[in-house]
């Protein structure tokens, strides 16, 4: 199911209808940015957006919402477009534990077409406009950002590739912005320790299945590109950069290489987060931009982002929501059912649980906030039972309205981390967090009526089985 590159992947959402190419002549801005809020409106099964007629461009191509809706995740997993998000949910799971796959690595990659090393201008190379109006300036917010621990360089899986918003600043400087809790920022403060320039590099257009991979809430010391390997089901390819020890995903559009410079801060922001709010302004690291390759008519791809859901929502979604629930199995390998955690990258997550005992749920959300995305995430902690449907929201807030006694089962947790995004937070990146018990009371918990449960008629399971084969088919 590996996608050659990321024009492979456009071209397969062009065959299944999940692309809308986009003729007329549109400004970059406003245009642009409202067409993908517009369409991010308009339900959770929407195409990805290609523009190819943009004022005061003579061949610049804009590729957005490319993974902005469950049938284009579904063909990014090489599934049927209609596959439901559950289903998505426990095949991402299973490839999940496949995991390592080893990288397979190529001498040269497509985007070796065009090389610069002098006077670059990113200004003159990239299409850039604002996404949304209170930007403080232009932002690639679709960039994976590959760096690697100066402790231990001979690690495979601390090399990092992430999903990072960085501001273009000048001709050749971005700024970036590196959340605490995410790896980028270990490795920049190696660096600063030893008063040394951090090598880095930037790719641009990338196959969705690396952009999941890098957005997906991983281990410190575990490879986003084997776990990229594992999720596409056979080995990711990656080529060696020029100016660093860095491997590179090679069916990239654009690739830039550069350095954060050791002590540097400049201004950066603000920017529309995915909180729905606007992040401020903040002195931030900058990356000096030294060699840039891409191929010949690069498409460029961005992401809008903003009031849930855009884009991003289903991107990470999935992706943020396996992890935690792998790492609840390994604390309750028999109890754990599934885990959804789509909502604000996971500020707020629902887990679905058997229950041993009296207290056992409240214990299931306390590892939740625990859990290496919890400690920056994971606000609000929803458990119910093993037969409510945590991605079926109204079976969710059936649970809320019948299961949990705002007494007993609502724990506060005073004065823990979260990210500084969060404008709830007070100072940033402090808060109280608060588990939600929705789970029935079992003994010595014996509070409640909860003895003569609706039972379903027989047989449920095989129609869901058949109405869902029939309505597939009627989608075709």
């Amino acid at each position: 199911m590996a996608y050659k590159d990321f024009r492979d992947f456009l071209h397969t959402l062009e065959k299944e209808g999940q692309l809308l190419t986009i003729s007329d002549e549109v400004k970059p801005e406003p245009d642009i940015a409202a067409a993908n809020r517009a369409l991010n409106n308009l339900g959770d099964k929407t195409p990805a957006l290609f523009f190819n007629n943009i004022y005061g461009y003579t061949d610049a191509r804009i590729a957005m919402n490319v993974m902005g809706s469950w049938p284009n995740h579904a063909l990014m997993m090489g599934m049927p477009k209609n596959t439901p998000l559950k289903e998505q949910f426990f095949e991402f799971a299973r490839r999940y534990e496949q995991f390592p796959v080893p990288v397979k690595r190529e001498e040269t990659a497509p985007f070796h077409e065009v090389e610069i090393t002098e006077d670059i201008n990113l200004f003159d190379i990239l299409p850039l406009f604002r996404l949304n109006q209170g930007d403080g300036g232009f932002y690639l917010d679709k960039a994976i950002l590959v760096s690697r621990d100066l402790d231990d360089p001979d690690a495979y899986g601390k090399q990092n590739v992430g999903l990072y918003r960085m501001q273009v600043k000048g001709k050749n400087r971005l700024g970036i912005q590196p959340v605490p809790q995410h790896d980028i920022a270990i490795h920049i403060r190696q660096a600063e320790e030893r008063g040394e320039n951090l090598k880095v590099a930037i790719a641009l257009g990338c196959e969705p299945v690396i952009t999941t991979a890098a957005s997906t809430p991983l281990l410190y010391d575990q490879s986003e590109y084997e776990m990229a390997g594992a999720i596409q089901g056979e080995p990711y390819r990656v080529v060696k950069a020029k100016d660093a020890d860095l491997d590179l995903p090679w069916g990239a559009e654009v690739i830039l290489e550069g350095e954060v410079l050791a002590g540097e801060r400049e201004y950066e922001g603000p920017f529309g987060e995915f909180t729905g709010h606007y992040s401020g302004g903040r002195a931030m690291p900058v990356i000096q931009i030294n060699r840039v390759y891409h191929r010949k008519q690069p498409i460029f791809e961005h992401l809008y982002i903003g009031m849930p859901w855009t884009e991003t929502d289903y991107m990470i979604g999935v992706n943020t929501s396996v992890p935690l629930f792998q790492q609840l199995k390994d604390a309750f390998p028999n109890e754990i059912v599934a885990v959804n955690a789509m909502y604000t990258h996971g500020l707020v997550a629902i887990i679905s649980t058997k229950t041993r005992y009296g207290g056992f749920a409240k214990a299931v959300g306390m590892r939740a906030l625990t859990t290496p995305h919890g400690l920056g995430y994971c606000k609000l902690v929803i458990v119910v039972d093993e037969d409510v449907d945590p991605f079926n929201l109204p079976q969710v807030m059936w649970a809320l309205s019948t299961k949990l006694h705002p007494k007993h089962d609502a724990v506060i947790v005073p004065g823990l981390s979260v990210l500084p995004l969060d404008p709830g937070s007070d100072p940033a990146g402090m808060t109280h967090k608060m588990i939600l018990d929705a789970t029935t009371p079992v003994a010595p918990d014996v509070r409640g009526h909860y003895s003569q449960p609706l039972d379903s008629p027989l047989g449920v399971a095989d129609w869901e089985k058949k109405l869902s084969q029939k309505l597939s088919q009627m989608l075709r």
